[in-house]
């Protein structure tokens, strides 16, 4: 049976998660700007809810996942709407980067998209798939998501990050890029390239 969430419940977590992911973004390359696109309907159907303007002027499309389970697994939306068949923003996001924060572990893991799909695609079918039930209003639709265990994706992905938020450390799994000399260039080189609550 398909878990419910109330439209409030989905909210609040993912308001708590772009907190938490643009406090990260600052911190991690200071004099950055932050646009939040969330309401914007040219951005919307991109799956795009932060433009992230680094200081180079270089600007990443963030989409922003806020999770509460007290389990550490992702849950990549595959269909958003199951009564309307539409595609899941894991699959249509225009996002460089993934930013899912686990609310409950204080935890926020940094997902390259491009690099995520590719290794998960050819693997879909290892994995569970769950049902979340959503209501806003007096409408309730089904959502469709594959479960995938955190560490798997992690040690995978050399690009994908893991950041404590209760440390403020980041500890990474490679560098994406060769760092620069400057110490906020450095920190900016790790990051080449919501909230929907997991099963």
């Amino acid at each position: 049976m398909p878990r419910s969430y109330s439209m409030r419940g989905v909210q609040g977590a993912a308001d708590r998660a772009v907190q938490h992911a643009r406090t990260w973004m600052f911190e991690t390359a200071p004099g950055s700007r932050i646009h939040d696109v969330q309401e914007d309907p040219r951005f919307q159907h991109r799956g795009v809810d932060l433009l992230w303007e680094l200081p180079t002027g270089e600007v990443r499309g963030i989409e922003v996942k806020g999770d509460r389970n007290p389990r550490r697994r992702y849950w990549f939306e595959l269909v958003s709407n199951v009564e309307k068949d539409t595609p899941g923003c894991f699959l249509y996001s225009g996002a460089d980067l993934m930013v899912y924060v686990f609310l409950s572990q204080a935890e926020l893991h940094v997902l390259p998209l491009k690099d995520v799909r590719e290794w998960f695609l050819p693997r879909a079918k290892a994995y569970a798939l769950k049902h979340t039930s959503t209501k806003t209003g007096a409408i309730r639709y089904t959502t469709v998501g594959a479960v995938v265990p955190c560490r798997e994706v992690l040690d995978a992905v050399p690009s994908a990050l893991y950041v404590s938020l209760k440390r403020g450390a980041v500890q990474e799994e490679a560098p994406v890029e060769e760092p620069s000399s400057a110490p906020e260039e450095r920190e900016a080189a790790k990051l080449a390239p919501t909230g929907t609550d997991s099963e």
